[in-house]
């Protein structure tokens, strides 16, 4: 198994099936699927466990959120770089946000020795296709601020990354939010002095069921790993 792919699910029963379906359809390189749930009545767990009865499949694996309180995408993804078997792991949305059609380039960079591959929707060549606009706009001015200090990507907030498995034996997780996680796992390999890279890639806006993401709320968080990338060592 070369690959673990991580997807966070919270109630994405409509969403999973698809998502499943075009990973198993586009991904070529041999991999295992995680999917994290947190709570017990989340029906995305029977949808899923029906899928993989029905067709057999032995490389995808539902696990219970185990870490901290159980709860959120910190600790679904956290949970997920614990179980996962492989040593490079990919974390991807369950609601068909993210661009499938990159996980093979991008592993295929992880081989030629960079330790973590940012999916990117603001370097030439990648797309950002609805969402709310003050989110759009905050994560690519202040993903372009930074990237003109030095961080060597357009796009640090996107959560669709890849990571060699390793890197988290050097860094923890801190934050206590919601998506800022991927920016401040970014920001800390940097600093590490990782190799970091990045490869264009199309976002879209989901077509069922609701975000969680929450602007207002998380961005004091996001803030705290802006200020921490202008910090002197």
């Amino acid at each position: 198994m070369k690959l673990s792919i991580i997807i966070p699910a919270y109630f994405e029963e409509e969403n999973i099936l698809p998502e499943l379906e075009e990973i198993e359809k586009k991904v070529r390189t041999a991999h295992e699927i995680i999917i994290v749930y947190d709570l017990d009545n989340d029906p995305t767990v029977k949808v899923v466990e029906k899928y993989i009865k029905k067709n057999k499949y032995r490389n995808i694996f539902i696990k219970k959120n185990n870490v901290g309180s159980n709860r959120g995408v910190i600790n679904a993804v956290k949970t997920g770089i614990n179980f996962a078997r492989s040593k490079v792991v990919v974390v991807s949305m369950a609601d068909l946000s993210d661009d499938i059609d990159k996980i093979d380039p991008m592993y295929g960079l992880i081989k030629k020795g960079y330790d973590i591959v940012c999916a990117s929707r603001y370097m030439n060549g990648g797309r950002q296709i609805g969402g709310p606009l003050l989110k759009g706009l905050f994560s690519r001015f202040s993903g372009l601020f930074i990237y003109w200090f030095g961080l060597p990507t357009h796009d640090p907030t996107n959560a669709f990354k890849m990571y060699k498995k390793s890197i988290f034996d050097k860094i923890k997780i801190e934050s206590d939010g919601g998506f800022e996680y991927s920016l401040e796992i970014v920001v800390k390999s940097f600093k590490k002095g990782y190799k970091i890279t990045e490869i264009p890639a199309t976002w879209r806006d989901r077509t069922v069921g609701k975000s969680r993401f929450k602007l207002l709320k998380w961005l004091p968080k996001y803030l705290r790993w802006y200020f921490y990338f202008f910090r002197l060592p």
